[in-house]
């Protein structure tokens, strides 16, 4: 990277953390001027310690024979992470792979588009957390719940983009193709998912943003771990620093997934960069 593009990055990222450093700058001394309640909303000083202890606990250890003195780091954070991304990975796995497999279904064929589309405007609109009784029912408590519901969310926003990105490839795209004397799967192969392309990555990542709120609902629920089993646990103990320490973390793990999804967007999508600049 050149001195230019390195001055430009800093500069950007400067700019993206200017707004949040000066919302906790102000918290912090709204709460060290005893402006708001600690016990309603702590300090991001004591936000940030419970994170960390959160994070790695440091516990005195001494072994058997007594030679030395360590420190264990139980790391719980790590634990209920891990877990959540588990759930929201089989989840958004499951979901994603059936709404992209209808959706390319009922974009390319005018008979499943008809058969099909009444009965997805009808649940689409039902958001997944109203099916929280039903899984239970129906799958008891553990995971099977959430990975149902996580399947849910990520079901219908993939599903909607993939459709309308195959009905809605150009149609010069297509009679170029045509005129080269490509068909059937050839077609579709070559000029349709590529055209699509961007519309089912788009719907790739709303429908992880939506995984990713549905869990931690699911785990507030029907399960025992997992971010959001640690928010509700921290509420029934009124602990509101280990409660924001969670938001955040959940926060974090979103931004991180998000970017990474973009950046794979933007290298596969590099010859859609190029038409458009073109």
């Amino acid at each position: 990277m050149t001195s230019a593009g390195a001055g430009a990055s800093g500069k950007r990222l400067v700019q993206s953390l200017l707004i949040p450093l000066a919302v906790l700058a102000l918290w912090e001394g709204l709460s060290r001027a005893g402006a708001i309640n600690p016990l309603i909303l702590p300090s991001p000083t004591k936000v940030a310690l419970r994170w960390w202890s959160y994070l790695a606990p440091l516990k005195p250890y001494e072994p058997a024979d007594g030679s030395y003195l360590t420190w264990l780091v139980s790391g719980e954070l790590l634990h209920d992470a891990a877990a959540s991304l588990y759930r929201v990975f089989v989840g958004f796995a499951i979901g994603g792979g059936l709404g992209l497999g209808l959706g390319l279904l009922m974009g390319v064929s005018g008979t499943v588009y008809r058969l099909m589309n009444p009965l997805v405007q009808i649940l689409r609109p039902i958001p997944p957390i109203a099916y929280i009784p039903l899984a239970i029912l129906w799958f008891g408590l553990g995971n099977p719940p959430a990975f149902f519901l996580i399947s849910l969310g990520a079901f219908f926003p993939i599903l909607l983009n993939t459709i309308a990105g195959v009905r809605n490839v150009d149609s010069i795209y297509v009679r170029a193709a045509q005129n080269l004397g490509a068909r059937g799967t050839v077609m579709f192969r070559r000029v349709i998912l590529p055209a699509a392309a961007p519309h089912i990555l788009t719907g790739v990542r709303v429908g992880y943003g939506v995984s990713f709120i549905v869990v931690i609902v699911a785990e507030m629920i029907a399960v025992n771990s997992g971010l959001g089993y640690r928010i509700l646990e921290a509420r029934e103990f009124f602990w509101p620093d280990k409660i924001i320490a969670g938001m955040i973390t959940i926060g974090v793990i979103g931004l991180g997934i998000d970017t990474a999804l973009n950046r794979f967007s933007n290298h596969l999508l590099r010859w859609h960069r190029s038409l458009e600049s073109s």
